[in-house]
């Protein structure tokens, strides 16, 4: 069984803190090569022929999962997806005992999305794959981060001096901690905009942060408008009165987004909800990147998994 692994261990990606932007540009570089080469139709299928790469999602999320599956098959990994509603977890198997039958299957590189915070990171001190954090709870996200600093790069050259606005619902979204830590590293300045209810005290601390509560304040001038969903699955009671008044103060609509620099990008995770926290006029608008964040996504998906399996130490 593996020694026990810090989160920035060369061999595994588990977060983003603490990252500098010497460790994070290489994984932009490599990404946005393949990302032509993606375009192109071309993929090098030799990279990761013989490693096996199981993607392990304890929540479910179709866009993620698929996105490492594509990711792996265009490196030539062999690719499992192991179905946690049917296997042993749902039945009562520990984390730790999953982690002990993963380590005697002798994967290569093991992606793990989970509702606990820290899951991830339990793994790669178990097992002697590399371990991709692929969201586990409301703490990291790193591949979304670098799938949105990809896109920005694309399309205004450089993340530095920018002003990003991130909207919505910032309390339980693990993409703004990841993008928190990522942008601050690379000379951005990060607002946070949303209702007093969904805004923590403490998100002020993470980084180069602005905290705003009224929707006009926090997009005035910024180069970057990123909207986040409302996660009802993590939310209590009350905190906000009705997906209508959330969209009346909160929502981006044309109004809103002419306050934001000429050209601003607009940006989600996924999935959206279009009349909650964004208009599907702005969502379908020609400053809308949201599809092109999918594709990215693949792009970063490949680097990260090169990356990691050329830094791990055969066992």
């Amino acid at each position: 069984m593996a020694e026990p692994a810090s989160v920035n261990a060369p061999h595994h990606l588990l977060a983003l803190e603490g990252m500098s932007a010497a460790e994070i540009e290489p994984f932009l570089d490599l990404a946005a090569s393949y990302a032509l080469l993606s375009r192109s139709r071309k993929a090098p299928r030799e990279a990761l022929r013989g490693r096996t790469l199981i993607n392990l999602f304890f929540e479910d999320s179709t866009r993620t999962r698929t996105s490492f599956e594509l990711a792996g098959k265009r490196l030539g990994a062999d690719v499992i997806n192991m179905s946690v509603a049917n296997s042993s977890v749902n039945k009562g198997e520990t984390l730790l005992d999953t982690a002990a039958t993963l380590n005697a299957m002798r994967c290569d590189l093991l992606v793990v999305r989970h509702a606990a915070s820290g899951a991830p990171a339990l793994l790669a001190r178990k097992v002697d794959a590399c371990v991709v954090n692929a969201g586990d709870g409301m703490h990291e996200h790193p591949t979304q981060a670098l799938l949105d600093a990809l896109t920005m790069r694309r399309h205004l050259g450089t993340l530095s001096g920018l002003t990003v606005a991130i909207c919505g619902d910032v309390g339980h979204s693990r993409v703004v901690r990841s993008n928190i830590h990522l942008l601050t590293a690379m000379g951005s300045t990060i607002r946070v905009v949303g209702p007093p209810t969904l805004v923590p005290s403490s998100i002020a601390s993470l980084g180069n942060v602005e905290v705003h509560h009224n929707m006009e304040d926090g997009l005035a001038g910024a180069d970057v408008v990123m909207m986040l969903r409302l996660q009802k699955e993590r939310m209590g009671a009350g905190l906000v009165p009705s997906a209508r008044e959330f969209f009346r103060f909160y929502g981006l609509d044309q109004r809103r987004l002419a306050l934001a620099r000429s050209g601003a990008l607009v940006m989600h995770p996924g999935p959206m909800n279009r009349g909650v926290e964004i208009a599907s006029d702005v969502a379908d608008s020609v400053q809308s990147v949201i599809q092109e964040q999918v594709e990215m996504g693949v792009a970063v998906r490949m680097a990260v998994l090169e990356r990691l399996s050329r830094m791990r130490v055969p066992t």
